[in-house]
């Protein structure tokens, strides 16, 4: 084990030992108690800028011959090739794109397959793989910036992704890579229903809603929630007022054909944690399982496989092992990021606005595949723990 990676793992370990004895954590919230900041990056990035961006200044693209239909010029999705292929990440810049604003609501459409990110920017969030939590999940994705704040030097309203050979590496040479490659993980997400009146506002500090079963399934009636669920892998529960509890345990690993090894696909961004900084959510307590949980608790959670909880250690070090190969891809107006949803996990931290900024992302999603989870004999030749 090199001394840079126990160093930074050992500080996993002792984090707030002062303010909280993990012994007297008693409750799922008092192990999440005080808040576990992610720090995204150690201040030297797993991958050069220069490797993964394209300078597109030369080429003269222009947003109304695109919107048309016109194609991307021939050399430039060379390019984009090559570099996705090799690295998995590609960056444009000075596209020359993204002076043509569309103001859109949370999660709404900003074109017809374009969405604004929808998160407040008050909440920092986690490293995560996009669509882990279910069935099927995408294979790339793509993010592009409408609006971007000025560079100040300190990384606000940056973007973050994680190298996953990296932290699968990092996470398998702990006892937890090794507990959630053997049991496996549960995700427990819980959705309120539309009709009882509360908003699902993202920047409401008055309310406690994340998303509405409506909203999430695009339906009307819990028959059609239900079979949606259903046909993802989820099970499905119904509490009081119309309350959807959904279950899926699946392997925290994805098999990546392009690398031909397994990588870590799960993350705590499907945890309670997920709400420590979100409007109006932020004030209520982890639910205690599955069975129990209701409307007045968050309702995002991750357990074992098994339904054993995580520790504060093991959320600590799951959370470390992201922020150890993350690197920052500052936007400016038109950038496009398309990143490789198997080799690299995306997230960011909280950030505010001045008066007069603005940063509005849009996000499309590539294919969408059937999670094949971890393969046996596909694990890197370095696994054993430290």
């Amino acid at each position: 084990m090199s001394a840079h990676i126990g160093q930074l793992l050992s500080q996993s370990e002792h984090d707030d030992e002062a303010a909280i004895a993990e012994t007297s954590c008693d409750h799922a919230h008092g192990l999440r108690t005080p808040m576990i900041v992610p720090d995204f990056w150690t201040g030297v990035p797993p991958l050069d800028q220069s490797a993964y961006t394209i300078d597109c200044r030369a080429l003269a693209l222009r947003a109304e011959d695109l919107s048309a239909g016109g194609m991307l010029p021939e050399e430039l999705l060379r390019a984009m090739r090559t570099t996705f292929d090799k690295f998995g990440l590609v960056l444009l810049r000075n596209t020359g794109l993204g002076s043509n604003k569309a103001g859109a609501n949370a999660r709404r459409p900003i074109a017809s397959n374009v969405f604004e990110t929808g998160a407040p920017g008050a909440a920092h969030l986690h490293y995560h793989h996009e669509m882990a939590y279910v069935s099927k999940s995408v294979r790339a994705i793509a993010f592009c910036c409408a609006a971007a704040l000025p560079d100040d030097g300190t990384h606000r309203g940056a973007m973050f992704v994680s190298e996953a050979q990296g932290h699968t590496d990092t996470i398998m040479r702990t006892d937890l890579g090794h507990k959630l490659k053997e049991r496996g993980i549960t995700y427990i997400r819980c959705l309120t229903d539309r009709d009882n009146g509360e908003s699902d506002d993202p920047n409401d500090e008055q309310s406690g809603v994340y998303n509405h079963w409506q909203t999430s399934f695009g339906v009307e009636t819990p028959e059609e929630a239900e079979a949606i669920a259903r046909s993802r892998g989820l099970e499905v529960e119904w509490g009081s007022k119309r309350y959807m509890k959904t279950k899926y345990t699946t392997s925290a690993f994805e098999y990546c054909h392009q690398l031909d090894r397994n990588l870590l696909y799960g993350s705590v961004a499907d945890d309670s944690v997920w709400f420590d900084t979100w409007p109006g959510v932020k004030q209520l307590p982890t639910m205690a399982s599955f069975s129990t949980a209701t409307p007045s608790q968050r309702p995002l959670k991750i357990t074992f496989g098994d339904g054993t909880d995580f520790t504060r250690q093991e959320l600590q070090t799951f959370v470390r092992v992201y922020d150890m190969h993350g690197l920052p891809l500052d936007w400016c107006q038109g950038d496009v990021a398309v990143v490789c949803n198997h080799r690299w996990a995306h997230g960011r931290p909280a950030f505010n606005l001045a008066r007069g900024e603005e940063r509005t992302l849009g996000v499309v999603l590539g294919e969408m595949y059937q999670r094949e989870g971890q393969r046996e004999g596909k694990w890197a030749a370095q696994t054993a723990k430290m």
